[in-house]
């Protein structure tokens, strides 16, 4: 994996640290790259985390 390092505001970072506080994720980490991952699943139709490439249908690229 890359590091990326990235400038967020701190009611996000509360947000983040709460889910890890709880259990729901072991790190900070985990949890963005999960919403990370669901929004380009939403964002981007065909996109999977096993793909280079993304697949755009004929007539819309």
């Amino acid at each position: 994996m890359k590091l990326v390092s990235v400038k967020m505001p701190e009611a996000l970072i509360d947000g983040i640290d709460e889910l890890v506080r709880l259990n729901l994720y072991p790190s900070r980490s985990a949890v963005i790259r999960a919403a990370v991952r669901d929004l380009l699943k939403t964002e981007l139709p065909g996109w999977s985390a096993g793909k280079k490439r993304i697949e755009v249908p004929p007539g819309e690229g």
